[in-house]
């Protein structure tokens, strides 16, 4: 440990140091490939305008009647000779690679003048032809077609001819028609040797300064930041390894005058409050581990309300019923019951109660309560919950309420009434058929309004039928997605396990619940029943 803080020591100010570096480079770059495009630009507008201006002379120079007359015969007088001669002399005086005067046909151009020393190699004479290079047939065609147009330049840069700037300029007649081009070009291939010298003097003197404004600035960050921030560093290690036991005393200086001054005034007091935060951190601690042992106690006390052991009825073969409630929290609001009324009659019940937590399995355990003592033979489920009603509803301060579904079975025959207030929907499976919502108007949550009355339905089940109940916490379930498991999903899984019994039908659809979430947390207790009825080979 000692030595892999040995090895961080320093890294700071050596990052910090290359990032100076890293922006001198980025600095330097940016410099040189401005200044390299400014100086060229400048550089190609000067060469460009000079082409045009010498174009321009020996255009307005040049007799244009007698161009006609050259194309036609090939024959050379002393004018010509004089023209030759003129253009020399401005080729060699202004620094001109090459000056010369071309008739810009279609798909060729007709050389009239091509200026050079006697023997030179390249030199056209007259009515020598040529192919068009680079982009030139364009502007060239579109200079002798339109000569009261702008200027034309053409600049090319190839490993034929080099860097140029061509200037083109119409060669009027005496009735003002172009009739030839006078074109200048002029080599520009010192910019590259001008521009390499200019910017080696420039990065020279930037780096210089550079360099100088580094150490600098180095040594004065080193100074107002870097230092300060090692002993920020050193007292964090003092409080976390030797003085947690005593921070009322602690206390760190620095003075920048800074914004790190401020973060030194913070830490100090950052340790004052932590001192505070320790003190009270075991009063606190102490106090969550007995509100955590009271509510494991009351899971468990919870989990004993509801009937856990399985199977619930051993010595009656007429049916079968399993149930599970897994809460969201420690403790629920979900509930669920079985319980004979007579030796004749089961009732089943399940319910939710709004929201979660021990406030609700407060309420849960007086709902619970309430339904088992009303429910007596000859008392049908609707009465029950009219009586439950009203005394819930007394005292009612927190605005709770409860969905329920209860039924009570005729275990001989399978008729079954049955009340609903508010609650989901069961699901019932008939012998040798599929799993369906029942179709029923749900009537008012319980403790939600005084004076409601319930009424009861009917129906019956065959033998080895499967009645199927279930909180919402189930159709509500939600995976990371966000996508609710649905009444659909729920009866597909259902009818896929259409033919088992309770304790396989309910870890089904559980395992199948389970594998839609995923990693998704649980928002809603999440509570099931079930209840099938034996075949007629399995009664006694």
């Amino acid at each position: 440990m000692g030595g892999e803080k040995d090895r961080r020591k320093g890294r700071l100010q050596f990052k910090f140091l290359l990032g100076l570096m890293a922006m001198t480079a980025v600095l330097m770059a940016a410099l040189s490939f401005v200044i390299t495009g400014q100086y060229r630009r400048s550089m190609e507008e000067y060469y460009t305008k000079l082409a045009f201006d010498q174009a321009k002379i020996a255009a307005e120079y040049v007799d244009g009647d007698t161009i006609k007359g050259y194309a036609q015969t090939l024959e050379t007088d002393g004018y010509y000779d004089e023209v030759s001669r003129f253009l020399l002399y401005i080729k060699e005086t202004i620094g001109i690679k090459y000056f010369y005067v071309v008739i810009p046909r279609e798909d060729r151009m007709y050389y009239i003048w091509d200026v050079g020393r006697a023997g030179e190699e390249g030199v056209c004479h007259l009515g020598d032809t040529d192919d068009y290079y680079g982009g030139g047939r364009e502007i060239m065609r579109g200079a002798y077609l339109h000569p009261e147009g702008e200027d034309t330049i053409l600049i090319t840069n190839n490993e034929e001819y080099g860097y140029l700037a061509s200037a083109y300029v119409a060669i009027l007649d005496s009735s003002g028609q172009p009739v030839a081009l006078s074109c200048v070009d002029i080599s520009m291939d010192m910019i590259d040797r001008q521009i390499e010298s200019f910017v080696a003097a420039v990065v020279l003197v930037i780096l210089a300064v550079l360099l100088v404004f580094i150490v600098g600035y180095f040594f004065f960050i080193r100074r107002s930041v870097l230092r300060p921030l090692g002993r920020l560093g050193q007292a964090a290690r003092t409080i976390v390894s030797e003085r947690m036991d005593d921070l009322s005393s602690f206390h760190v200086d620095v003075r920048t005058g800074d914004e790190i001054e401020d973060l030194g005034d913070a830490f100090n007091h950052m340790a004052q409050e932590l001192h505070s935060y320790i003190e009270n951190l075991s009063a606190v601690t102490a106090e969550k581990e007995r509100i955590g042992a009271e509510l494991d106690v009351a899971t468990h006390i919870q989990a004993s309300m509801l009937p856990g052991i399985f199977p619930a009825f051993p010595n009656r073969s007429e049916f079968d019923i399993y149930a599970t409630m897994q809460p969201a929290k420690e403790v629920g609001g979900d509930f669920y019951d079985f319980f004979l009324v007579d030796e004749g009659h089961l009732a089943v019940v399940i319910a939710d109660v709004s929201g979660k937590g021990v406030p609700a399995a407060l309420f849960m355990v007086i709902a619970k309560t309430l339904i088992k003592d009303h429910t007596q033979a000859k008392t049908t489920p609707a009465e029950v919950f009219n009586e439950v009603n009203a005394q819930l509803c007394e005292s009612n301060e927190e605005g709770l309420f409860v969905t329920a579904w209860m039924g009570v079975l005729e275990i001989a025959t399978g008729h079954m009434v049955f009340v609903n207030a508010g609650h989901n929907p069961p699901l019932v499976r008939q012998p040798g058929g599929s799993f369906a919502y029942m179709k029923l108007r749900p009537g008012f949550v319980l403790a939600g309004m005084e004076g409601i009355r319930y009424r009861s339905g009917e129906m019956d089940l065959a033998l080895g039928s499967t009645l199927y109940l279930y909180t919402d916490g189930v159709t509500e379930a939600t995976n990371a997605q966000n996508e609710l498991y649905g009444e659909k999903r729920l009866l597909s899984v259902l009818n896929a396990h259409g033919e088992a019994g309770p304790e396989e039908l309910l870890p089904a659809v559980k395992a199948d619940l389970e594998s839609f979430v995923g990693t998704a947390p649980q928002f809603d207790d999440i509570t099931m029943l079930a209840l099938k009825l034996a075949e007629m080979e399995g009664r006694l």
